[in-house]
């Protein structure tokens, strides 16, 4: 049976200054990827719409907004629940953003910036100081920044946008994954060996440092099916 919402997973009220349906979007979006929301998890709109303070007007949108991006399934006159993660999917998306980002750190070891340098550098110290504890989240946001910031310098924010929107389903995975034993050292390794890469003016290693680094979780994938086959399709 699917489990339904649990009070422990209530969000805070909104921001009435700013329209609701993008609120909940994005706050249901990031506890989904974050798996607070496991796959499967019932999410009725009268009872998001209580939680959230909104009418059910709102709490539509953002779920016909998730389906789009294959985050819930929506089934008609039935009930709505998060998706289970689509390996097709995830795939796909590692594919559009490996494709990107290799051009992405080939530009910038052709043009490295202090200011760059320093950001990113910065960012590995904050991971490296979470990577012995379990506060994904926080690992996760600074993982995140990291690449963020990369395609500021280059000059593509927007494609960074279009990247996390097409993500849900490798996100996912990459968050049923970093629990394992030695998983975020790694990914701060990896980091580091990305950085030294575009700071010593070298395209070539960069974008081989980075390849090795986008492919970890996906290397793991069966494993982690097997580990959590009611999550994984």
């Amino acid at each position: 049976m699917a489990a339904a919402l649990a009070p422990a997973h209530r969000p805070k009220r909104l921001d009435r200054t700013r329209q609701a349906a993008p609120q909940v979007f994005e706050r249901l979006r990031e506890m989904i990827i974050a798996l607070e929301l496991a796959p499967g998890t019932v999410l009725a709109r009268a009872d998001l719409a209580t939680m959230f303070g909104v009418s059910q007007t709102p709490v539509r949108d953002a779920l016909i907004k998730l389906s789009e991006e294959g985050l819930v399934d929506i089934f008609p006159q039935h009930a709505t629940h998060v998706s289970r993660i689509d390996v097709a999917s995830a795939l796909q998306a590692h594919f559009l953003r490996r494709a990107i980002e290799l051009e992405v750190v080939d530009a910038l070891a052709r043009k490295p910036t202090e200011l760059l340098l320093a950001q990113l550098r910065a960012q590995l110290e904050i991971q490296q100081a979470l990577a012995g504890g379990e506060d994904y989240d926080q690992f996760i946001a600074a993982d995140r920044e990291f690449h963020r910031l990369m395609y500021v310098a280059a000059g593509v924010p927007d494609l960074y946008d279009l990247v996390c929107r097409r993500s849900g389903h490798v996100d996912r995975l990459r968050r049923l994954h970093l629990p394992s034993a030695g998983k975020a050292r790694a990914v701060v390794r990896d980091h580091k060996r990305v950085l030294e890469a575009i700071a010593a003016g070298q395209p070539g290693e960069a974008r081989e440092r980075l390849r090795e680094h986008l492919s970890g979780t996906l290397a793991q994938v069966d494993r982690i099916r097997a580990e959590h086959p009611d999550f994984v399709v």
